[in-house]
């Protein structure tokens, strides 16, 4: 049986403070507005709507956290970019990122989802810069992989593959397609290893290691 199968949602907040406590190893979902990233999460546990889809760009405005059975959640993030979202919501939603990105003990690992047509966009780059320099791991979704031609996504992969090389394992990447669902076993190979890793997390919560000053688009 599918590992993500089964999660059911557990919350949604507003404000860091609204975090419940540290309980079980967390995965968070990150990506521009647009990328495809509800429809991904929901591909994955085998939900039709248990992350919104929107055909809005900037409608996530919350952290939602959605608990698996064993006891690790996935953390759906606000997505990031959408030039027409006011500035002050930017701003708001940034804060939230930072704050969870930064100081939640328990995160083991990024999922950064990417429209394959458009991928590594500058503020993919500052994510993935930030973020890298913490050691923890991400895996980068190249969704919507159904748009594009078998040459174009052969192509795409390797380029996006050959750009994050200096990064070494601690960046993986593939294609994937919400609408095939194609993707879905490698997809859960890499992160179910992140969790047979950390099976054991010891990490307190008052405890992270040192992290940029800034977050993506910061």
């Amino acid at each position: 049986m599918s590992l993500f199968r089964h999660a059911t949602f557990e919350i949604s907040v507003a404000k860091p403070n609204g975090l419940p406590a540290p309980e079980g190893a967390e995965i968070a979902f990150a990506g521009r507005s647009n990328s495809g990233k509800s429809s991904a999460i929901n591909t994955l546990v085998g939900h039709t709507r248990l992350a919104f889809v929107s055909k809005t760009p900037g409608r996530t405005q919350l952290i939602n956290l959605f608990r698996m059975r064993n006891g690790a959640a996935l953390v759906d993030l606000p997505g990031y970019g959408y030039a027409q979202v006011p500035l002050a919501v930017r701003l708001q939603w940034q804060g939230l990122l930072e704050h969870y990105l930064t100081c939640r003990a328990n995160l083991v690992g990024l999922v950064l989802i990417m429209d394959s047509r458009r991928p590594l966009t500058e503020l993919d780059w500052k994510m993935i810069g930030w973020f890298g320099s913490t050691g923890r791991p991400i895996h980068c979704l190249l969704t919507k992989s159904d748009k594009l031609t078998r040459q174009e996504q052969t192509k795409t992969l390797r380029e996006t593959r050959a750009a994050l090389a200096d990064f070494g394992e601690q960046i993986t990447v593939q294609m994937f397609s919400s609408l095939k669902k194609t993707g879905m076993e490698e997809a859960e190979q890499v992160i179910g290893a992140w969790l047979d890793v950390n099976n054991n997390l010891t990490q307190s919560a008052n405890q992270s290691p040192p992290f940029p000053e800034r977050g993506p688009g910061g």
